[in-house]
């Protein structure tokens, strides 16, 4: 079953297009990242997708309902974890939770065991009578995350979840992510970090200048752009990429350089098909390669 659906959804503002045409199906049940460069248009997309801001054209469906022109049923289906923390700062966890659970209008008779299920879920039970503002920048995200899940949503959006946090508490929020998922919710996240898309996600979508670029699997993706990565560092300092479908082949490329020092061959990675497909510098033009796996 797909939990999401788009076909053709636009968003323009004026005569600029933020996204265009996005067509692409999502399963229920996985992890799916949705990745590309700073104004290639995820959050519009996930504006779109979370009811926020309403497509000019094309349509979407979440769990089988018409994002357009039912967006209100849509949105008990809906959790969303924004980049910047919307929590009251000055109120402590567990008065955040509650407000969030009355907003979504659970019986006050479910509120009680609805916070302390989740709260232990995230390891937030020392922590509820602290307001927001003591908190540290991965404690407010797990807050942030129980009031994006405290109504049981099919699928959580995740927008930048782990954007300036430290090495270990990104990877908390990573195993936080999983067990979200393991418990059956369906999780659609973007980042900026490839390494986070490689371990957590089972599908990806590359979006850039408003058009979906590549979609697959990680490993689907990294097949299809070459499984073997050859770095050279030519003459003048610069670093070329080539790619091959196995050692080989990649090999007997490497034999035709007379210099070995500055040749490197490793396996292609998430990173590369990124940039292959985005352009390697913030002026580069796309390629204009299509990936669909």
């Amino acid at each position: 079953m797909y939990i999401i659906t788009t076909e053709n959804l636009t968003k323009k503002y004026g005569e600029f297009t933020a996204v265009d045409s996005l067509t692409m199906n999502i399963e229920e049940g996985g992890i799916f990242g949705f990745v590309g460069p700073n104004g290639a248009g995820k959050t519009t997309s996930v504006r779109m997708l979370t009811t926020m801001s309403p497509p000019t054209s094309g349509s979407a469906t979440v769990c089988g309902i018409d994002l357009i022109n039912d967006y209100q049923s849509a949105k008990g289906f809906i959790g969303i974890t924004q980049q910047h923390i919307s929590l009251d700062r000055d109120i402590s966890v567990k008065e955040n939770m509650i407000h969030h659970a009355l907003l979504h209008k659970i019986p006050l008779k479910e509120i009680g065991g609805r916070i302390r299920e989740l709260s232990e879920l995230m390891g937030l039970e020392e922590y509820m009578d602290r307001t927001i503002i003591s908190l540290s920048g991965g404690w407010k995200r797990r807050v942030s995350i129980v009031c994006s899940i405290i109504h049981k949503p099919k699928i959580l959006f995740l927008d930048e979840p782990t954007a300036g946090l430290d090495t270990q508490s990104r990877h908390m929020l990573w195993e936080l992510i999983r067990t979200l998922n393991k418990n059956g919710t369906t999780i659609f996240l973007t980042t900026h970090y490839m390494d986070e898309v490689a371990s957590l996600c089972n599908k990806v979508g590359i979006i850039n200048k408003g058009k979906l670029v590549a979609l697959g699997g990680p490993d689907e993706l990294c097949d299809e752009l070459g499984h073997i990565a050859v770095e050279h560092i030519d003459d003048n300092g610069r670093t070329s990429y080539r790619y091959f479908p196995n050692r080989d082949s990649a090999q007997e490329y490497i034999k035709t350089f007379s210099e070995k020092k500055d040749v490197m061959m490793r396996t292609t990675n998430l990173e590369d098909v990124f940039l292959e497909l985005t352009g390697r510098d913030v002026k580069a033009e796309k390629t204009g390669k299509v990936i669909r796996v």
